[in-house]
C-alpha cells in the first residue's frame, strides 16, 4: 500500500535532524501571536531545536485557552491569523472557537485517509457534523487531500443516508465509530445492500467488538485521534498496532500535572506542539493519557507510535470538601528526591471520606512525609510507603475509589 509522502518513511537520524529546524519556526510563528509572545519572550527559537529543549517551556492548558477566549473573543490570540483571514470559525462546547481554511489539508487528515487505502476512486460519506463544529470539514478537508469525492451527510435521516449510498455507490464511511452500525442496520432493515468497504473513524472510542463486527462485512475500520484545536495527532494503519505520530507535530507524553516527560511506555498526558503557523499550540495539553511504543510500525512508517487513548489525565477528585489536583501531587513528589512516584487515593469508609497517599520510596517512615502531604494537598491522610516501580503504570495519580452510583 502507499504511503502518503516521503515524511512517513524517514529514518531516525533524518527525522532527529528536520525537528531542530521545525522546532525553531514553530516557536518563531508563536511568538508572533499576542498571547505566546508574552509567554515566550524570553525564548530565543534558535535555541529550541531538541525535545529537552521543547521541555522547558510552559505547558498550555484548555481552561488558559478558553479564559484568553472570553477576555479577547474569538481565538484569545493564540493565531497569528486574524479572524477575517480564515475561512472558517467554528465553535465547540464551551464555548470555545477555532480556526480553519480550505488551503491544503489544513487539520492533516489526509494522511489518515491515505492510511486506510481511501483515494481517487472512492466516495466517502462523511457523517461528521457540519454544523458549528469543524469535524466535517476536518474530514471533508482530507477526503479532498487523497482525491475522493464527499457526500456531506451528517448524521440523522438515517433512511436518506441509506438511500444516497445505494444510489452513489458509497465507498467509505467517516464519522464516530457507532453511528455506522446506526446506517447498516437500517439497511438491513430496508434490504439494501451497501457498497461501503472501508471506515475511518474518530471522536469516541472504537471498541475491539465493533471494529470486529464491520470485519465481519467487510468493512476495514480504522481510528484516528484528532482535536478541533490541533488537527491529526495519531493514527492507525493496516498493521493496527498503536496509533502513528503524525507528521506535522510533535508529542509528548508527560507526568500529569506537569510538564515533565515520562520514559517510554510509562502512561501520562499527552503534550502536542502543532508545526501550523496560522494556529501554533506549543506544548498544548489534550487531557488525554497514552504511552509511548517501542519500535516502529509493521506498515514501514516509522514515526513514533502511541498506545491510542487510555483515560483522562485531569483527575482532580474532591475529597473532604477539597479539590486535589494533579500539580498538588507533582508538587509534593518534587519535595522529596527519595520519592519517584505517589498516587493519591480517595475512598469511603463508614459514610466518610478518607485519603490514603501512597508514595514510591526506599524510605521506611511514613511519619517523615506526613507534614509534606498535609502542607501539598491541604488535607491530612495516611502515609504508604511502596516499593519503586510498583504502582501500577496506568498514568494516575489520584484514583477516586468512591462509588457514585
Amino acid at each position: 500500500m502507499a504511503h502518503y509522502d516521503d515524511l512517513e518513511t524517514r529514518s531516525a537520524d533524518e527525522r532527529e535532524e528536520a525537528l531542530a529546524p521545525s522546532l525553531a519556526r514553530a516557536i518563531g510563528n508563536a511568538r508572533q501571536t499576542p498571547a505566546l509572545a508574552r509567554v515566550l519572550r524570553d525564548v530565543d527559537p534558535d535555541q529550541i531545536r531538541t525535545r529537552a529543549d521543547l521541555a522547558r517551556l510552559p505547558v498550555i492548558r484548555k481552561s488558559e485557552l478558553s479564559e484568553a477566549q472570553r477576555k479577547k473573543p474569538p481565538f484569545g490570540g493564540y493565531t497569528s491569523r486574524h479572524p477575517h483571514e480564515f475561512n472558517h470559525i467554528f465553535q465547540s462546547p464551551g464555548p470555545i472557537y477555532e480556526p480553519g481554511r480550505v488551503e491544503g489539508d489544513w487539520w492533516r487528515l489526509g494522511r489518515f485517509m491515505a492510511a486506510a487505502d481511501v483515494g481517487s476512486s472512492d466516495i466517502v460519506q462523511n457523517c461528521f457534523g457540519y454544523h458549528l463544529t469543524p469535524a466535517g470539514m476536518m474530514f471533508e478537508s482530507a477526503a479532498r487531500a487523497v482525491g475522493a469525492a464527499v457526500l456531506p451527510a451528517g448524521t440523522g435521516q438515517t433512511d436518506l443516508q441509506v438511500r444516497a449510498a445505494v444510489d452513489i455507490g458509497t465507498t467509505c464511511y467517516a464519522g464516530t465509530p457507532d453511528y455506522l452500525k446506526v446506517i447498516l442496520d437500517r439497511a438491513d432493515e430496508m434490504g439494501e445492500a451497501l457498497a461501503i468497504t472501508r471506515a475511518v473513524v474518530g471522536g469516541g472510542a472504537l471498541f475491539p467488538s465493533l471494529r470486529a463486527a464491520y470485519a465481519d462485512r467487510g468493512i476495514t475500520t480504522l481510528q484516528c485521534y484528532a482535536t478541533a484545536d490541533l488537527g491529526n495527532i495519531a493514527y492507525e494503519s493496516h498493521a493496527v498496532e498503536g496509533m502513528i505520530v503524525d507528521e506535522g507535530v510533535i508529542v509528548e507524553i508527560v507526568r500529569p500535572g506537569t510538564g515533565d516527560p515520562v520514559p517510554d511506555g510509562e502512561v501520562g498526558e499527552v503534550l502536542v506542539t502543532t508545526l501550523n503557523p496560522d494556529y501554533p499550540l506549543i506544548r498544548f495539553a489534550t487531557g488525554d493519557l497514552s504511552a509511548v511504543m517501542p519500535g516502529e510500525s509493521p506498515c514501514g512508517r516509522t514515526n513514533m507510535r502511541i498506545t491510542g487513548w487510555m483515560g483522562r489525565a485531569d483527575q482532580t477528585a474532591k475529597i473532604k470538601g477539597m479539590f486535589v489536583r494533579p500539580e498538588q501531587v507533582a508538587a509534593l513528589v518534587a519535595r522529596h528526591p527519595d520519592v519517584s512516584r505517589a498516587r493519591v487515593i480517595a475512598d469511603r469508609r463508614d459514610e466518610m471520606d478518607v485519603m490514603v497517599v501512597q508514595l514510591e520510596t526506599k524510605g521506611e517512615n511514613p511519619a517523615l512525609y506526613e507534614a509534606s502531604v498535609l502542607d501539598a494537598l491541604k488535607l491530612k491522610g495516611r502515609v504508604e510507603l511502596v516499593a519503586p516501580g510498583s504502582l501500577p503504570n496506568d498514568g494516575k495519580v489520584i484514583e477516586d475509589r468512591r462509588s457514585y452510583g
